[in-house]
């Protein structure tokens, strides 16, 4: 049940292929070893006026994906690996180095998020 909530800084006119959340879906889907529909991912595109790091001035040629994670359990033996494997999957997806994909990964999920009503028991 992974839900991935990724937002990436658009290059001055790129736009969002229209199946780059498929793609992204698919990727991390395969890092998880997730069933089918098993990942899911929302998508937003940051345009890059809206994006900066302080002591950069108005120039930013850098153009990073941030990707928080939701997992209903989070292993954290495994955490380092994933995140490497996640964060290269990304990169090559979003045609961007693997050095400018950030993951945030949530608190778990268990007892505290619910799908349709139903919380997932701790």
């Amino acid at each position: 049940m992974p839900i991935l909530d990724v937002e990436i800084v658009l290059k001055p006119g790129e736009t969002l292929a229209p199946d780059l959340a498929a793609r992204i879906a698919d990727a991390a889907g395969e890092v998880f070893a997730s069933r089918p529909l098993g990942t899911w991912v929302k998508l937003r595109g940051i345009d890059s006026a809206h994006y900066a790091e302080n002591g950069s001035g108005l120039s930013v040629d850098i153009f990073p994906v941030f990707v928080s994670v939701l997992k209903s359990r989070v292993d954290a033996d495994g955490l380092r690996e994933e995140a490497d494997r996640l964060a290269e999957s990304i990169a090559g997806v979003c045609n961007r180095p693997k050095e400018n994909v950030h993951i945030l990964y949530e608190a778990e999920a268990r007892g505290r998020v619910a799908f349709g009503g139903k919380l997932l028991e701790p």
